[in-house]
């Protein structure tokens, strides 16, 4: 299972344009290329999948056991190389081991096989590059290193000096991408827009890959993957928690994690997706309605207006289980007060209320055991997963729905609720957790 890892130091390095063009060069080349990324990220894989036509996965050391995580692997059968892309800076995760780690991309990339290929945003330095790159190189001996790719250079000279620092530590120089202000993916509070957001999205990847295929020698970078065997029996990917899944997917809702959904297609069940934003019902022979998270505090008012929509959802609730994440949770709720300080009925089955008009920055692993049943799951099972947004809890009335800690087992606030047949979470759901 050939493949390369790119990452970089820090976020905003320019790691995605690589990958996205990386991934793009490959696929225009012939090869199927099979994309992942490394930590807790429900955007990156929709645009890995624009650019390469194959459904991109997530590896997560802290959140995933070694049965998913081989699952998850496996997905690369019948690829000729696997792109992966990383998560913030190259050795970050969090300071308690989880699962099998502590969640960092250098950890997947050990785990996996996989040579790095680190991305140095060298605007303001020339030589002292190569010290930081060093460092990188040198911070895990047994860490497999493709080389590095030079961004942000801005003149035949910088790269020279440049080229000089990485001579002189002896590191590869993959490719050296000129400064350009014109290649950055628009972003929102949570990240990059979403890709079914983006307006020329297929143009702005084509743009990317040219320019990798100007800039880096795609030959040497090929040539340099390397990988571990695929398991021979990988186990399951996660079971459904119903048959007939009726599942929110318009711009309001769209955050759940690919390796879920695959395994819900896996194992027989049926994917039935509807759009709150176009006032559409969920499916009326539907056994769960499952909101997933996304920016529902960018529609509120339309979504309080969606007749249709809101009087199916509460007709399901009535006698069949509906369950939302984050984004999904808050539109199950009694209002949300949008930026601006308006209030906006929401569904009104359970009593949430919460607010964006004083934004509170919540990011973190969580791990869960619940207090009552959840779809697929009973209680006192064990579930991890990753809480990501930005709104204040000003009501939560309803019984908690589980014990909920963040990754250094610290009781958070934000444990979920349920109320009859309804409830929900702020964290997106990864997996539940593994037993020796």
């Amino acid at each position: 299972m050939k493949g390369l890892l790119i990452s970089a130091p820090s976020s905003g390095t320019g790691k995605t344009t690589v990958m996205l063009g990386l991934l793009r060069a490959l696929a225009d080349d012939g090869l199927a290329v099979q994309p992942f990324k490394s930590g807790p990220d429900y955007i990156d894989p929709a645009f890995h999948q624009a650019a390469c036509g194959r459904p991109s996965f997530n590896l997560d050391g802290w959140a995933m056991g070694p049965q998913l995580w081989q699952a998850i692997s496996a997905r690369a059968k019948g690829a000729d190389i696997c792109v992966a892309e990383g998560s913030m800076g190259l050795f970050d995760g969090v300071a308690t081991r989880g699962q099998q780690g502590f969640g960092s991309s250098a950890e997947t990339a050990q785990a996996m096989g996989w040579p790095v290929v680190l991305v140095l945003d060298v605007g303001g330095q020339a030589q002292s590059a190569a010290a930081t790159a060093l460092g990188f190189r040198s911070f895990l001996p047994d860490l497999p290193f493709a080389g590095v790719i030079l961004n942000r250079v801005a003149s035949p000279r910088h790269e020279r000096l440049t080229r000089l620092g990485m001579e002189r530590a002896g590191l590869p120089v993959l490719g050296v991408l000129p400064r350009r202000g014109d290649l950055t993916l628009p972003e929102r509070h949570l990240g990059l827009i979403q890709a079914v957001e983006h307006p020329d999205l297929d143009e702005a990847i084509a743009d990317y890959a040219t320019f990798l295929r100007d800039h880096v020698d795609l030959d040497t970078l090929r040539a340099a993957a390397a990988g571990h065997a695929l398991p021979q029996t990988p186990s399951a990917l996660p079971k459904p928690p119903a048959q007939r899944i009726a599942i929110a997917r318009d711009a309001a809702f769209s955050f759940t994690y690919p390796h879920l959904l695959e395994g819900w297609h896996d194992a027989g069940a049926e994917i039935l997706p509807f759009s709150p934003l176009a006032d559409e019902a969920p499916a009326a022979d539907a056994d769960i309605v499952w909101l997933p998270g996304g920016y529902p505090e960018l529609h509120a008012g339309q979504l309080a207006a969606a007749e249709t929509f809101r009087a199916g959802v509460r007709r399901h609730a009535e006698t069949r289980p509906v369950h939302g994440e984050c984004g999904g949770y808050m539109a199950l709720g009694e209002a949300l007060i949008d930026k601006s300080g308006t209030r906006h009925q929401m569904l009104g089955l359970l009593g949430l209320v919460t607010s964006y008009e004083k934004r509170k920055f919540h990011l973190g692993y969580r791990r869960a055991v619940l207090q009552a049943p959840l779809p697929g799951f009973s209680v006192d099972t064990a579930l991890r997963g990753h809480e990501f947004h930005y709104s204040t809890i000003l009501e939560q009335p309803d019984a908690p729905l589980a014990e909920v800690c963040d990754a250094d087992g610290n009781l958070v606030p934000e444990t979920g609720s349920h109320r009859g047949h309804a409830s929900g979470t702020f964290f997106h759901l990864i997996t539940q957790e593994e037993t020796a």
